[in-house]
């Protein structure tokens, strides 16, 4: 049978193709053999990842591998056994493929990272070669396995209460896998947890799983949106009060309330902004400046509500300088215009010193010593007992950046669903069109650079208090690239996109700092292959998608399907 789908209208769904006699109990022999060898040692040297070097007592990377061989196991009873109905809807010869490769490119590494830590082979016990021989048995089996006709899973239906609990396991999982990598100190452990999480989630999106969690999500969006909410916020509770991964969480959220920000004059209203960590250093000076440091240079000291607002309003204000003069031209002469005002801020913070200008931000020297927040009798500098967990300062600031990433994320989803918004998309697609139409091309374009500008802003204003200290060197264009990259990454246009794709980029620099040397050309490296296997982003929308991929009917036929939804709800 060719490996090629025919579309599910094309024969009847009862039609069930051959399977080779071989192909399937080669899959179970080789799950039994992943999780067999997952309960023997790996590892003789027990001081290197996490210690696997116990029979019997699997460590966590064994007990990943046997979670991978359990999903194979089901996929592999979806494909001939008792949960063949489900089979009907998921591609489970796709899904077990991508498994297969992937756990086998893990226990792959794994060998090769007992051998380089341990210096040799020989310090490979054999449970790790077990473990590798039913990998590629997996994967062999995967291949032998010939394509289903699939159903529709937009028409995949569960009841409601099925749907919502299907929701809370996988955000659960989310958690929990979240806190258990942030909790890897040891680097090839590190990497070897994010191979495992990239093979289970290409996995997922192989068999159809994450297509029909959309369909849910779309379904059950409020429930969808308090979910994440919920998990970010127990998010602390989980790290044993760990000071050193809750700085990379807030640190994450500053990043990402400020990518949307940009999200907002790039992904929306199209216009390449490399400059925009100006703003975030702006809302941050006013901040400084206003503090009872005793190196701040404002002798006002209003309360951090009110600096939040000024701090904006600064923030927002330079963007409409910066807008009002250079949004007439476009493209790369915008880009280079936007980039000199990066470059400009940083020059005139290092000016402002009293010497070659006014005594505002001290210069080279910026303000350091910057007091922790205090609004009313609560100090975010303090430690807090909850429930008999410690959380420290870095908790305090993350909860309240939760509450700053909602507020942003709000605004950039009524905006993006308004009237205003709706005119950024048409200026992006096709200016000239545009203002043919009667689009308020100039004022739509200031208003942007105005509330992305506002938002960062805001971002800065914490991001001052939370780092005790401001610099010019904090602001640089590098800064700036890491933001679009992360717009360009996550997905244009998208609020999960941007906040996955802000967290991949200070997240792994922050793990993986023995790449240090190496980071950009790796960095580099992730954005050239997004372009060419991903150009729409981790997560796109659907109309986003197509713009990347004309010749995909099936997807015009969704795009087609969602626009007439919307119009029938509205």
């Amino acid at each position: 049978m060719s490996d090629v789908k025919t579309s599910p209208a094309a024969e009847p769904q009862t039609a069930q193709p051959p399977v080779r006699p071989i192909a399937w109990p080669a899959g179970v022999a080789g799950v039994v053999l992943v999780i067999a060898g997952s309960f023997l040692s790996w590892s003789y040297d027990g001081s290197i990842l996490n210690d696997l070097s116990i029979d019997f007592y699997p460590g966590g990377l064994q007990i990943l591998a046997i979670i991978a061989a359990v999903l194979a196991l089901v996929l592999l009873l979806a494909e001939r056994g008792p949960l063949t109905a489900m089979g009907t809807w998921l591609d489970a010869t796709l899904g077990l493929r991508a498994l297969g490769a992937g756990l086998t490119l893990y226990m792959a590494l794994i060998v090769v990272a007992i051998s380089v830590e341990s210096d040799g082979l020989i310090n490979v016990n054999p449970g790790a070669y077990v473990s590798l021989a039913g990998a590629a048995l997996i994967l062999a089996c995967a291949w032998m396995l010939p394509l289903r006709q699939l159903r529709d899973l937009s028409k995949a239906r569960l009841p409601a209460w099925s749907e919502i609990l299907a929701i809370a396991v996988m955000m659960a999982a989310v958690l929990f896998g979240a806190a258990y990598a942030l909790g890897l100190t040891d680097a090839w452990s590190f990497i070897l947890c994010l191979l495992f999480f990239a093979t289970v989630i290409v996995a997922l999106v192989r068999t159809g799983v994450i297509t029909w969690f959309g369909h849910v999500g779309q379904r059950h969006k409020k429930v969808l949106t308090l979910a994440a909410f919920v998990v970010a916020f127990f998010f602390p509770f989980t790290q044993g009060g760990s000071d050193a991964n809750m700085s990379i969480a807030t640190q994450v959220l500053i990043f990402a309330a400020t990518a949307i920000g940009l999200n907002i004059v790039v992904g929306l209203a199209g216009l390449l902004d490399l400059g925009y960590i100006a703003f975030l250093g702006s809302g941050a000076y006013v901040a400084a400046m206003l503090s009872e440091s005793a190196f701040a240079t404002i002798d006002w000291h209003p309360p951090f509500p009110v600096v939040v607002l000024i701090g904006a309003c600064v923030a927002a204000t330079l963007g409409l300088i910066i807008g009002s003069p250079t949004l007439r031209v476009s493209g790369d002469y915008l880009a280079i215009v936007t980039l000199g005002f990066g470059e400009i801020f940083r020059l005139a913070m290092f000016n402002l010193d009293g010497i070659n200008g006014p005594l505002l931000t001290n210069g080279p020297n910026g303000i350091p010593g910057i007091p922790e927040l205090q609004i009313g009798g609560f100090n975010f500098g303090d430690e807090h007992t909850v429930a008999g967990l410690e959380l420290g300062r870095f908790s305090n600031y993350y909860f309240l950046l939760l509450i700053l990433i909602a507020f942003v994320i709000l605004v950039f989803a009524r905006l993006n669903e308004s009237r205003i918004g709706r005119g950024w998309v048409a200026i992006r697609e096709d200016e000239k069109a545009a203002e043919a139409m009667g689009v308020n091309v100039f004022g739509l374009k200031v208003l942007a650079f105005a509330i992305g500008a506002f938002l960062a802003g805001l971002a800065g204003t914490i991001k001052a208090h939370q780092d005790a200290a401001v610099s010019p060197d904090q602001y640089i264009f590098l800064e700036s690239a890491f933001l679009l990259a992360a717009v360009v990454l996550g997905g244009m246009g998208t609020i999960a996109g941007v906040l996955l794709g802000a967290t991949i980029l200070k997240l792994l620099p922050e793990k993986l700092r023995f790449f240090s040397e190496y980071r950009l050309m790796l960095f580099g490296l992730l954005l050239v292959l997004m372009m060419r296997f991903r150009p729409e982003g981790l997560v796109a929308s659907r109309r986003r998608q197509l713009e990347f991929h004309e010749e995909d009917e099936e997807l015009a036929v969704a795009v087609e399907e969602e626009r007439l939804i919307v119009e029938e709800a509205k």
